[in-house]
């Protein structure tokens, strides 16, 4: 039975002219430079400007690849369109099509153009390129006629294809890619669960002849190779008397090699379905470009990868498919790595002025929930967090902040921990059993790739997670320490299912204490019944389901991209604590030693102060610090702080029965000026009515928790008619009646 055969009419030579004529005339634009006013006050490359503004984009990196000072060359199909389609060309449809053939044929082009080094070959560079000089050298002493070597060998570079940008066209998801995609170049989106080690690949296979002394190339273009045994150079076959082949790996080439598993996101799953999962081969430099938990959009060529031996005998006539990576876009990015426009840097300068920036930011977490002002603001701080330290022995001072939410169903816990882990860079949201008692460490199992024992996923106790932020592992005979420097977000619902006010706390939200005391916050929700509150958050959320966005707000909250462009420039911070400021916060932790052995006498001993809460403060302060863009705590950070925490304790301690208290904003200003009044340090000896308060700081503190000077003004003058305090006529100080 004769094979059918179809005739495609495409001439790679002809293509081969057209990729070098690109190659080597594309020009691109240079960036623009603007002289300063005292030189010459010029643009130099303006929009109408001579032809030395533009660059031949191209020729100038394979300079840089004939120099080893670049090992790829990225070739952008945006480019190659604008280029190609002045001639109506459809190579850019072509090379989509058939990008593995594109590539070789764009590696042949790249041969012929590269250009000669403009530096020699030194001990420092690859081996390969010694070898083969020396090579060179003295077979050119010898004869006049050159030395040959495979392509493959002395081509120091390889070539990868950047999507076009241009088509509105959202990358697919695992399941989308069908077999009419093979040997197309696709875009994929999902998020990577696995990541394998780096491993050599190889190319070419060098071998030596024991006897004649020839050397053989054997490229290997499958999965699987057969290597050469007997030499077949024209002397041993004159001889006939084979030599053997020695293998020389100095001599071979490798190319690094990452096998990586690529996830569904969420929602690209139908109803009813799993997760589909897709391998991702990494090759040259595009290794370690990829890390468990990012979500990204991988662009590659969809191939098949057909069985060998007797995998193949059982298989029959199925085959495995791969995408071999080409070009990697990160959604998320990490802080650090995040690339800040003019516009952004602009408008990250305008918040940090901003006296409310802190109010702001805060209430700009999840808009479209109701209510719980101070767990958001917790929340932020818990983005932003502290200053991680190392002392001079390796002992690490871990920065980053746990926060534990607590109360009844339906207080949008879930919907918070959404939120964070959407504007985190890699957020990791997990729900479950297992997940208030244990933590996420690794165990030991077989790599079936490298047939090796590595460390995966498994769960034991999360205690040394939280407080050192490492995980020791002692199984299979590997006894090593893993970092886990992340922050913990935890929500959980009490046992009973609603709060139960007839029993202890403890018994409600039956967690080990110890668990419990490495979280540096933790908050209570309850669902309590409210006429006012309820009737606001029932119109809040009937908005949002009718309108499909949060009603008007009194200010502009800002995207989560600005968010988490704010919290990186934050973060890059290094507050340090002055020796006023550390003074203050030594007496304030006294304070709440002392506090705590008034809430034990009257049974109010859910939480208790250590030095794990003077820890907390001060990362909280550092936090409050960074998001002023401040490098030095202040006063007023370390009072927010220990407001967060007093409220958070006051969350856990609230009864039950108490419903529709007075929440006034005369009421929460007394509260604010009572507690900035009991923290006034005691005059001994002296009469204590003489502890006055400044009205500058009552101000301060006030405005910067959202009151305006109207609302302070009425509260000032209600208390006083009540005898409640005393302002002096020049109104400069506050006096407490009692």
């Amino acid at each position: 039975m004769a094979l059918t055969t179809k005739h495609i009419d495409v001439n790679y030579e002809a293509e081969l002219e057209t990729i070098k004529n690109f190659l080597e005339k594309f020009k691109s634009a240079k960036p623009r430079i603007e002289v300063e006013e005292d030189s010459m006050d010029i643009d130099l490359y303006g929009i109408e400007g001579p032809p030395e503004e533009f660059s031949f984009k191209y020729m100038e990196q394979l300079q840089k690849i004939a120099n080893r000072e670049q090992d790829s060359l990225i070739i952008e199909l945006d480019d190659v369109s604008s280029f190609i389609n002045r001639e109506n060309n459809d190579l850019v449809g072509r090379i989509i099509r058939n990008a593995k053939h594109y590539i070789d044929v764009s590696l042949r082009a790249t041969d012929a153009l590269m250009p000669a080094p403009t530096k020699e070959i030194s001990y420092t560079d690859d081996v390969l390129d010694v070898l083969m000089a020396k090579r060179k050298e003295r077979e050119q002493q010898k004869s006049a006629q050159a030395v040959s070597f495979p392509p493959g060998l002395t081509r120091r570079h390889d070539i990868y294809l950047k999507p076009l940008s241009t088509l509105n066209i959202s990358p697919l998801a695992v399941r989308e890619v069908t077999g009419g995609y093979l040997g197309h170049l696709v875009t994929i989106r999902g998020i990577i669960t696995r990541v394998s080690d780096v491993k050599p690949f190889l190319l070419i296979n060098t071998y030596a002849c024991d006897i004649c002394g020839d050397e053989v190339f054997q490229e290997i273009t499958k999965k699987s190779f057969m290597p050469l045994i007997d030499c077949p150079s024209a002397q041993c076959k004159l001889n006939k008397v084979p030599g053997k082949l020695v293998m020389e790996t100095r001599a071979s080439k490798f190319l690094p090699f990452q096998e990586v598993k690529l996830q569904e996101e969420t929602n690209q799953v139908p109803v009813g379905h799993i997760p589909r999962t897709m391998t991702i081969h990494l090759y040259g430099s595009m290794t370690r470009t990829l890390n468990p938990g990012d979500r990204v959009d991988v662009a590659g060529i969809y191939l098949p990868t057909p069985y060998t031996g007797f995998k193949a005998i059982r298989a029959g006539l199925l085959t495995d498919t791969y995408l071999e990576a080409q070009y990697v876009g990160q959604l998320k990015k990490q802080y650090d790595k995040m690339e800040k426009t003019p516009e952004i840097e602009r408008k990250i300068q305008e918040l940090s002025k901003d006296p409310n920036i802190y109010t702001r930011l805060a209430q700009s977490i999840a808009p479209e929930i109701f209510g719980h002002e101070d767990v958001k603001k917790a929340l932020l701080l818990l983005l932003v967090g502290g200053v991680t330290k190392t002392t001079g022995d390796g002992m690490k001072i871990r920065g980053d902040l746990n926060v534990c939410l607590m109360g009844d169903p339906g207080v949008a816990k879930s919907q918070l921990l959404k939120f964070i882990s959407k504007v985190a860079p890699r957020g990791v949201y997990t729900t479950g059993r297992g997940s208030s008692g244990v933590g996420l460490t690794a165990a030991v199992m077989r790599d079936p790739v490298t047939d090796e024992m590595v460390l995966d996923t498994d769960r034991t106790a999360i205690h040394e997670v939280m407080e050192q932020q490492t995980i020791s592992i002692s199984k299979a005979g590997i006894t090593t320490t893993l970092n886990a420097r992340t922050s913990i977000l935890a929500a959980a619902n009490p046992l009973y299912g609603r709060y139960n006010p007839k029993i202890s706390p403890v018994q409600n939200i039956n967690l080990p204490a110890a668990l419990l005391s490495r979280f540096d916050v933790l908050f209570l929700i309850l669902d309590s019944p409210s006429l006012t509150g309820d009737t606001e958050l029932a119109q809040h959320v009937v908005h949002v389901h009718t309108h499909e966005n949060h009603p008007s707000l009194d200010f502009e909250p800002l995207e989560g991209q600005m968010i988490r462009y704010y919290v990186a420039e934050a973060r890059s911070k290094r507050p340090v604590v002055s020796k006023d400021v550390s003074d203050y916060i030594v007496d304030s932790y006294v304070r709440l030693r002392q506090n705590q052995v008034e809430d034990t006498a009257r049974k109010r001993e859910f939480t208790y102060t250590s030095a794990r809460t003077l820890l907390a403060v001060l990362r909280m302060s550092q936090a409050l610090a960074r998001i002023r863009l401040s490098d030095v705590v202040i006063q007023n950070d370390v009072d927010e702080a220990l407001r967060l925490i007093d409220v958070s304790k006051a969350s856990l301690n609230v009864e039950r029965e108490v419903v529709d208290g007075d929440t006034s904003i005369s009421t929460r200003i007394y509260e604010l000026i009572r507690e900035m009044y009991n923290r006034l340090p005691e005059n001994e000896g002296e009469d204590d009515s003489l502890r006055q308060l400044k009205i500058v700081d009552i101000r301060d503190r006030a405005y910067a928790k959202g009151f305006t000077s109207d609302q302070l003004q009425e509260c000032f003058d209600e208390y006083s008619n009540l005898n409640v305090w005393m302002i002096d006529n020049n109104r400069r100080y506050l006096t407490m009646a009692y």
